[in-house]
């Protein structure tokens, strides 16, 4: 009996010591990569030291001129690895061949784009994981431009335990929106490697450099010349802004060719944006951008018109269902028109749903045909 009582605590206590040390291990698999690291140099030299894994964003970095930023500056560098630049490259290149265009390379493509694209992941300031723990966590800001990012911890899932996986850093491009259904996400793979002059988070190697951006404003082909600039005149609109023509939200924000601005009416019904030219020109384009938030108020219906007396029209181009995919999308929209107008106007009819209507921006252009 006593042998029976000594087997059975023994494996009693077996039990217990194999749960503790289970538990033990998953605390420990869930701790980050990197996690309150030091690096004896600046983050110009780490990326330096890890050969193989940063080659493209050094690439990147030395053609735009940004070696003594990552030096000098207090910075928080949201570090991608050279797959997010492969990933890119491949799907920009994926359809260049389809274009029968030839291949571009980090040392190719446009460095404005290149430029205002690679300063989104180098932050101002000095951001440690616990500063981002915040519920609505934090707005950052890019280095070189200002470009409005957003910084949050949050907690993985993991095996199907929802928050049970690792720690990491949830960094987003706002589109310049307050809006988090227009932002674009990606999460970081090890967090607070501390350097000299800055912290250094690890993007995860699946997010695609440009956060979705890389290969549209690679291939973006601008609209042709706007007759409202280059010839210039008079706008009106046949209703305004309850706020009157100088809120913040007035008509005048539709011809002012700024994305980040927007014309807004309530209880829409029906309304038209007309522009009188100085002097009469053939449009044979026109351009309408969606503004920063709600696409339900974004316009679906429309006509354009053309007239030389403000009186007598005619139809040039009727548009039915047409969406806005995105927030600040500008759309071209090229018509056969070839007779010289001096009014031009748009009679929007129907929003995606409910009585409101905004837009950013609206004009008629002029392509030369060759």
């Amino acid at each position: 009996m006593n042998n029976v009582k000594k087997a059975y605590f023994f494996l009693l206590a077996l039990g217990i010591m194999s749960l503790m040390w289970a538990c033990k291990q998953e605390d420990g698999y869930y701790d980050p990569i990197i996690a309150d690291k030091g690096y004896d140099g600046d983050v110009y030299d780490y990326l330096k030291s890890k050969p193989g894994v940063y080659d493209s964003l050094l690439k990147a970095v030395d053609r735009l001129q940004l070696e003594r930023t990552l030096r000098d500056s207090d910075i928080t560098l949201f570090a991608l690895s050279n797959a997010s630049f492969q990933l890119a490259l491949t799907n920009l290149n994926n359809l260049r061949k389809l274009n029968d265009r030839p291949s571009e390379y980090l040392s190719s493509v446009d460095g404005n784009q290149l430029d205002t694209m690679l300063s989104q992941y180098i932050i101002r300031g000095k951001y440690i994981s616990d500063s981002l723990a915040t519920q609505d966590g934090l707005r950052l800001y890019g280095v070189k431009y200002g470009y409005p990012m957003h910084g949050r911890l949050i907690k993985t899932t993991s095996s199907g335990y929802v928050n049970g996986g690792p720690t990491v850093i949830q960094i987003s491009d706002t589109k310049r929106s307050q809006f988090e259904r227009n932002w674009v996400s990606t999460t970081t793979g090890s967090i607070n490697l501390k350097t000299k002059n800055g912290i250094v988070h690890v993007v995860s190697a699946d997010h695609v450099f440009g956060f979705d951006d890389f290969v549209s404003r690679l291939t973006y082909v601008p609209p042709p010349p706007n007759l409202f600039k280059t010839i210039g005149g008079k706008d009106t609109v046949s209703r305004e802004n309850s706020g009157g023509p100088n809120a913040v939200e007035a008509s005048k924000y539709a011809f002012d060719g700024n994305p980040e601005t927007k014309y807004l009416i309530g209880d829409m019904g029906s309304v038209w944006l007309r522009f009188e030219l100085n002097e009469a020109a053939a449009a044979n384009a026109y351009t309408i951008t969606s503004a920063n938030d709600f696409s339900e108020r974004d316009p679906i219906d429309w006509s354009l018109k053309g007239s030389n007396d403000g009186t007598n029209w005619t139809i040039l181009d009727s548009r039915a269902g047409e969406l806005f995919d995105q927030r600040f999308q500008l759309r071209v929209f090229r018509i056969s028109n070839k007779v010289a107008y001096k009014f031009y106007q748009l009679d929007i009819t129907r929003v995606r749903s409910g009585g409101t209507m905004q837009m950013a921006d609206w004009s008629v252009n002029r392509e030369e045909v060759k």
